[in-house]
């Protein structure tokens, strides 16, 4: 590094200094389910969310409903630009099945879901409430279950 990368340096740390830099965006992957019916809606949606900035590409699978734009994007931005063409979108909520330790509890099972999909839930059984004393009379966590004898 010579004399004249040396001034650069510096006064590149001397101007940085005043200035505020922006905040760069992450490359990532977000996940939307678009009710897409034909290819028009198809070609819609993917139109636009390539005219988003940052967006390095978009994939559809109409069968499943999903869409998978990858770039430098904000899912907010992506979930707007996608609801401004009329279409129903949300964030992709489901993941594999195997993922779940109870998938075919009532809050994750979904008939709606993709095959091999269930809805993404945090603890589905802890979840379940016990209000009829009947169901509690036989549960694993009562002490006394099954005492009937």
């Amino acid at each position: 590094m010579g004399v004249s990368g040396t001034l650069e340096y510096i006064s590149e740390m001397m101007s940085s200094s005043h200035k505020h830099k922006k905040k760069k965006k992450q490359f990532q992957t977000v996940n939307l389910k678009v009710r897409m019916d034909c290819d028009g809606c198809e070609l819609k949606v993917k139109n636009a969310l390539s005219s988003l900035s940052g967006v390095k590409s978009v994939e559809i699978n109409r069968k499943q409903q999903k869409v998978t734009v990858t770039g430098y994007v904000e899912q907010a931005k992506v979930l707007k630009k996608a609801k401004a063409t009329g279409k129903k979108a949300e964030i992709w909520p489901y993941v594999p099945y195997n993922l779940v330790s109870q998938p075919y509890a009532p809050q994750a099972y979904d008939k709606k879901a993709p095959p091999g999909f269930v809805r993404k839930v945090e603890n589905p059984v802890a979840s379940v409430k016990y209000d009829d004393p009947y169901i509690a009379m036989f549960s694993d966590d009562n002490p006394n279950a099954c005492s009937l004898m």
